[in-house]
């Protein structure tokens, strides 16, 4: 057993778990699995988590700060707000490699795991996502390239709701969702809605 510096070996075990809970569920996962997996014992988990539901919960605190990374990265280089938007229409954290791992294990464990903790983790996890949208929505609309027809909150929640019909609608397999027989995919329909019709380049 090598040994890792304190917060490498966290890093390790959330990694580990997120593939085993992946694989046999968060029911169907103990802690001795996760670490006969990881190369350690089982004390070693308790070194850094109560329990497997706090290594649960550790896991969605940081599938938040995996998404804001990913939003992040997505935006930096975007020329002004309705831009902005058009990418974060396109940087769905359930699809994107980084992170559909781990929100396909968040969205298997609701399935099956009724606690009052884990339950508020996730809820201030869509939280933490609802406000960074507001964010983005609310400096658009300050620039008039979103109406004002409908509050930012509610074209927030909107984002949300298709992000997540999009990504179990993937985990299940189902092609070519959210795209019509002429190839508009249902992201550019919410990015017109929104934003109304892409100005042709060299337009201004």
């Amino acid at each position: 057993m090598s040994r890792l510096p304190a917060a490498q070996r966290r890093e390790q075990l959330l990694d580990t778990a997120a593939k085993l809970f992946a694989k046999r569920g968060y029911s169907g996962t103990t802690t001795s699995e996760i670490a006969k997996s990881a190369g350690v014992t089982e004390p070693i988990i308790y070194r850094h988590f109560h329990s497997k539901r706090d290594m649960f919960i550790a896991l969605i605190k940081r599938t938040s700060e995996t998404t804001l990374q990913l939003w992040g990265h997505e935006l930096e280089t975007a020329p002004d707000p309705a831009e902005r938007l058009r990418r974060l229409f396109g940087a769905n954290p359930m699809v994107a490699n980084k992170g559909k791992g781990l929100y396909r294990v968040i969205v298997q464990a609701t399935t099956e795991v009724d606690d009052p903790k884990i339950q508020q983790a996730l809820a201030e996890h869509v939280q933490t996502l609802l406000e960074f949208l507001v964010r983005e929505i609310e400096h658009a609309q300050e620039q008039h390239k979103v109406p004002t027809r409908f509050s930012a909150e509610l074209l927030a929640w909107a984002l949300i709701h298709m992000g997540l019909g999009y990504g179990v609608l993937s985990a299940m397999g189902v092609q070519r969702h959210g795209i019509d027989g002429r190839g508009v995919h249902i992201r550019d329909m919410l990015a017109e809605l929104m934003l109304g019709p892409r100005e042709p380049h060299g337009k201004g």
